[in-house]
């Protein structure tokens, strides 16, 4: 069984994005420690860059507390200046509760980074007018992403003549 916590210094980056605007390092240790529901990782993000894309969960509830730095968070349709000691609540919903977090300050920005772990999530990316899938269970999972103005009819693509042996 493993110890049931950590010291944020002895953590592993072990997500490591660098593109572009979107360049940050987490060090994803929930699982480490024993979280069975509830998602935890640190997140340092370079000055002038943003962790992810502007996003709402549909299904995900997240919770950031600043450890170091100062920023912008976007919200909705709103920017707020962020700092250290901050807690920041992004509940499910549409685009009105997208979020981003950007550092906009001189110096690496680290927070700390909640969640709970939903076995299906939808997000949805409003900059981009992407929507994204996401199931891990069962194995191997699912991890789509589309654009929003796609969407088909519920019967495209499918028959209208009852399956041969049905009846």
């Amino acid at each position: 069984m493993p110890k049931p916590f950590v010291n944020l210094a002895d953590v592993v980056f072990t997500d490591i994005e660098e593109n572009g605007y979107f360049t940050s390092r987490r060090a994803q240790f929930s699982a480490g420690i024993g979280a069975r529901k509830l998602g935890y990782n640190l997140t340092e993000l370079p000055p002038g860059k943003a962790q992810c894309p502007f996003h709402a969960h549909r299904a995900e509830e997240e919770m950031f507390l600043i450890l170091e730095g100062e920023g912008e968070l976007r919200y909705g349709d709103q920017r707020y200046k962020i700092r250290p000691h901050d807690v920041i609540a992004c509940p499910t919903g549409d685009r009105s509760t997208a979020h981003q977090i950007i550092n906009t300050g001189t110096v690496v920005m680290r927070y700390l980074a909640l969640s709970n772990l939903a076995e299906i999530e939808v997000c949805e990316y409003p900059d981009s007018d992407k929507v994204g899938v996401h199931a891990d269970q069962p194995e191997p999972g699912v991890h789509k992403m589309y654009r929003a103005d796609t969407t088909v009819d519920y019967y495209d693509g499918e028959s209208t003549e009852a399956p041969e042996g049905s009846g």
